[in-house]
């Protein structure tokens, strides 16, 4: 069964989370009015509604550090991975969890990176050389 996930949650502002959402990550733009947009995020679907945004706390541990739960985030093929932590890293992002590597040569190699968009919203997105090996263990 293929499907897409549609995830809704909060932003300040609509302009500054077009720019970042469109702009900075390249996802495409859809429908909108005066207090919400959808965007194409990497073949799913997300509505940025005014409000306030969801609370987090890194009480998530990866390797070493603490990232934000909850997040939202997006498996990528590795080509598409390191084409956006390029695009990021020459954007001056802040990082959370700077683009990186783990499990390298065991099952479930992944590479991963943590950041928040301009409301503080925290993004995870992960990289796999192979998708079918997303559940390894």
């Amino acid at each position: 069964m293929k499907s897409r996930f549609h995830l809704a949650y909060h932003v300040t502002d609509l302009q500054k989370a077009r720019s970042f959402y469109r702009d900075i990550l390249g996802c495409s733009e859809g429908r909108s009015t005066d207090t919400w947009v959808d965007f194409d995020f990497f073949g799913h679907q997300i509505s940025l509604h005014l409000g306030e945004p969801f609370k987090s706390s890194n009480t998530g541990k990866v390797g070493e550090h603490m990232v934000p739960m909850p997040h939202l985030g997006v498996i990528l093929e590795q080509k598409d991975w390191q084409e956006l932590a390029d695009r990021l890293e020459a954007s001056n992002l802040d990082f959370v969890l700077k683009p990186q590597t783990r499990f390298k040569g065991e099952p479930g190699e992944q590479s991963t990176m943590f950041f928040m968009d301009p409301s503080g919203n925290p993004i995870e997105v992960k990289g796999f050389k192979n998708l079918d090996s997303v559940y390894d263990t």
